[in-house]
């Protein structure tokens, strides 16, 4: 059942992008008056044809669903037959270098334009999200150098110097605000909620290097989801949780006198503690006669070899679960829209440095995600709901532009290439020049499609 899931939605996901894409190309071409011989979904044998009495476009379904074109009227692709006259001004190559560059570019501006509609619609119809509420961060990170002691709810944000702050929504909210500023290396000034009243908080991301920018960005920073419940959900046999006496449900409130409501930060501090004594307040779980009540309990965590560093750490044999706030955030049409426009440019700009680094060798290939991979999370966004499968498809939907984008020979951005080239010199590239690039833009694609297929089998066998 799963896997029929994550095919439909695969397909869904790929046809939706496709159409988009191709249509960004045939609306302009139309537009600028070029006459348009196909437009195709897939490539290959054709499963469904139909002509368009209208405009003669042969709109095609084809067998291998894995992209698509749009075929134009062009005396370079005609095999030596002849265009008659009264068409030759429909020709692509015969327009100007402006509109040939607009055709080009349609497609991936289609792309983008898209994620930008189906992040509004995200926003607009409403998000659960974490609640930004910080746990107590790790000693010497930027957040604890803030002043941060955790449980603090952060509200506003603004970079040094600027003007007003902006509202912080959420916990998703405050992480692209703070991917932004850590871009442009600034300062950046929190304000949050506690028990005491609303503080500022000066946070110094201006040592944050790009390498920083990953997936445990907000981690590197000292930001952990806060102002949960930690529970204990399992206890292994025989473990150092059993033998204190841990059971399923118990609550931990503090380790050592310090609260504790997030499993990053618990786990971290138990890892660093191998053999070495911790007093755990918790509360009991379950339904006996001391559910309900605090209790102390002494735990040796037990030193165990770690295979990724080879030092010994520690470990109590818990399973934890963590509850944390949330919060129901709608916006508005027009800041609907803004937010997607805002959160396209984001993930956009966010693309092209994570791929300037992994072409430096600042970041791993192992980033490249290829069919099995885009699949695999196409069904899971699918299943968690509308919206998760909408931001799931506006992020493909941007991927895709980007990659169009690229100045590679046979994509889209190795003819806007061209066409600058073009524009410059006045002259167009050579045919045999073109045909030169063109062998090294695919074996570029090649690469990078073996990379990504490898990364997939990967993933997907654990090796």
């Amino acid at each position: 059942m799963n896997l029929l899931i994550e095919l439909l939605a695969f397909a869904v996901a790929i046809g939706v992008l496709v159409v988009v894409h191709e249509y960004g190309h045939y609306s302009v071409a139309r537009l600028c008056g070029v006459k348009v011989l196909r437009f195709s979904i897939g490539f290959g044998k054709p499963l469904f044809q139909w002509v368009s009495p209208k405009t003669g476009t042969e709109w095609t379904i084809a067998a291998l669903p894995l992209g698509g074109y749009v075929k134009m009227l062009d005396e370079r692709e005609t095999g030596g037959a002849p265009i008659p006259a009264e068409a030759l001004p429909h020709a692509f190559n015969r327009q100007s270098v402006g509109r040939r560059f607009a055709i080009v570019a349609a497609g991936p501006v289609a792309n983008f334009l898209l994620a930008i509609v189906l992040f509004a619609l995200v926003f607009a119809t409403g998000v659960t999200e974490p609640a930004a509420v910080v746990a107590a961060p790790a000693s010497n990170t930027p957040a604890a150098m803030a002043g941060f002691d955790g449980g603090e709810t952060i509200v506003a944000a603004r970079t040094e110097n600027a003007g007003e702050s902006e509202p912080v929504r959420s916990w998703s909210d405050l992480r692209w605000k703070l991917l932004g500023a850590a871009f442009d290396h600034k300062r950046v000034v929190l304000s949050a909620k506690d028990a005491h009243g609303t503080s500022e908080f000066q946070l110094d991301l201006r040592g944050i290097t790009e390498k920083d920018v990953d997936d445990d960005f907000m981690s590197h920073l000292g930001f952990e989801p806060g102002g949960g419940k930690l529970t204990v959900a399992g206890v292994q046999p025989g473990s150092a949780a059993q033998q204190a006496g841990l059971t399923a449900g118990d609550r931990l409130r503090s380790v050592d006198g310090m609260s504790t409501d997030n499993a990053t930060a618990f786990i971290a501090y138990v890892k660093s503690h191998a053999g070495k004594p911790m007093t755990l307040q918790v509360e009991r779980g379950g339904a006996g006669a001391a559910a309900g009540k605090l209790a102390e309990i002494r735990i040796v965590p037990q030193a165990q070899r770690d295979d990724a560093t080879g030092q010994q750490i520690g470990r109590i044999g818990a399973e934890l679960s963590t509850q944390v706030p949330s919060i129901d955030v709608h916006y508005g049409p027009i800041e609907s829209l803004q937010l997607g426009a805002r959160r396209t440019w984001d993930l956009a700009v966010y693309s092209v440095r994570m791929f300037g680094r992994m072409i430096v060798g600042e970041a791993s290939l192992k980033n490249l995600s290829g069919p099995v991979t885009i699949a695999d999370y196409a069904g899971k966004s699918a299943r968690l709901g509308p919206s998760a499968f909408l931001s799931f498809l506006a992020l493909v939907s941007i991927s895709l532009g980007v990659l169009n984008l690229l100045p590679i020979p046979v994509l889209d951005g190795g003819h806007l290439l061209y066409y600058l080239v073009e524009a410059v010199t006045g002259k167009v590239v050579s045919d045999r020049w073109q045909l030169v690039f063109q062998r090294a833009g695919l074996a570029c694609i090649v690469a990078l499609s073996a990379i990504a297929l490898f990364n997939d089998l990967a993933r997907l066998i654990h090796f």
